[in-house]
């Protein structure tokens, strides 16, 4: 194995994937080196994970949910009971996490999660989040400070914003009433990773650090 790809240790949390990993390969039309191409790997180093030899840190399983065009829920051979694919309002309950209120805008468990935020002034505003995935919001009402790495943008009612989770981000509201936003998210889906829009636990790829 090459310096520049060292073998990742396994997570002991993370049943085998090997099972998952040739058939979903094969299902995307994709040879062992396109694969292996498209998520930085090499052939080798691919098939010892569709062997069982290795085991897939979590961001390579994010990487080779999207190479393959599915979930990490599938990749894990989780089984996702079927899900209706309205929601009403009325079926929407508000949760709180952080000072935030959000609702479920989305069916659960699926590799996108839409919510339906409201922000106040002053709550979670000096956190700065990272973690794998994408992030989708769109600016329902009031107005939001946004930071992207070293780059703060104030974002009206109309405004949206698409970015990779891993720059590091931190969303505040900028007005006494707070902000109203729809939220879409990608983010890493497994047993080993409870991310929460609101306030996510310490991982290894979720980190929330207080500004100086």
């Amino acid at each position: 194995m090459s310096p520049a790809e060292p073998d990742p240790q396994p997570d002991p949390q993370l049943p085998a994937v090997a099972p998952q990993l040739r058939e979903l390969r094969r299902r995307a039309s994709l040879t062992l080196e396109a694969a292996a191409r498209t998520v930085g790997l090499s052939p080798a180093h691919l098939s010892r994970l569709e062997t069982g030899q290795r085991q897939p840190s979590l961001p390579m399983l994010l990487s080779l949910a999207r190479a393959y065009g599915t979930t990490v829920s599938e990749l894990l051979g989780e089984t996702v009971a079927e899900r209706d694919a309205v929601v009403r309002a009325d079926d929407m309950e508000a949760s709180h996490a952080g000072g935030w209120t959000y609702w479920q805008a989305g069916a659960p468990g699926r590799g996108m999660q839409a919510l339906r935020v409201h922000v106040p002034r002053g709550k979670q505003g000096d956190i700065v989040r990272v973690h794998p995935g994408e992030e989708w919001l769109y600016v329902l009402k009031g107005r939001l400070r946004l930071r992207l790495g070293d780059t703060a943008h104030l974002l009206a009612p109309g405004d949206s914003a698409h970015f990779d989770s891993l720059t590091p981000h931190r969303i505040a509201a900028a007005d006494a009433a707070g902000a109203d936003l729809l939220f879409v998210h990608t983010l890493l889906q497994s047993p080993a990773t409870a991310l929460c829009l609101g306030g996510a636990p310490q991982s290894s790829s979720n980190r929330e650090m207080r500004d100086e």
